[in-house]
């Protein structure tokens, strides 16, 4: 399986892209694992941050119920 990222040539991670990171976020709001999404490890890292950035900016809920 290759990278989703690598795939489609993202590459950057936009942190206002809230539909993008929806993808990889479970319905409880925690960012799914490597081995569900088939990211590598680079756009994982990349990936968290952007998530991160997103929630402190108000962009995604910490939470999701």
């Amino acid at each position: 399986m290759q990278c989703f990222f690598t795939k489609h040539q993202i590459s950057h991670i936009d942190y206002k892209d809230t539909d993008l990171l929806r993808q990889f976020i479970n319905p409880y709001g925690r960012l799914k694992t490597r081995r569900y999404t088939g990211v590598c490890g680079k756009h994982q890292r990349e990936l968290a941050s952007a998530v991160k950035r997103a929630r402190f900016m108000g962009f995604l809920p910490y939470i999701m119920k």
